[in-house]
């Protein structure tokens, strides 16, 4: 569930971002959020990749 969650706050930042409507300092510090969601999200993908193939690779045996 937490990966959905960052999935949408990362949503959102990415269509503030597009609105042009922030400050400097409104945009580093959302863009910074964004950064550490995206990689939350990648370890969170790479996690499951890897359950995946250890799935796959006990049944292959």
């Amino acid at each position: 569930m937490e990966f959905e969650k960052n999935m949408q706050r990362l949503s959102e930042i990415v269509a503030r971002l597009e609105q042009g409507d922030l400050t400097l300092e409104e945009s580093v510090a959302l863009y910074e959020e964004g950064v550490k969601l995206s990689a939350a999200c990648s370890q969170a993908l790479e996690q499951a990749k890897l359950k995946v193939t250890i799935q796959q690779e006990g049944k292959t045996s």
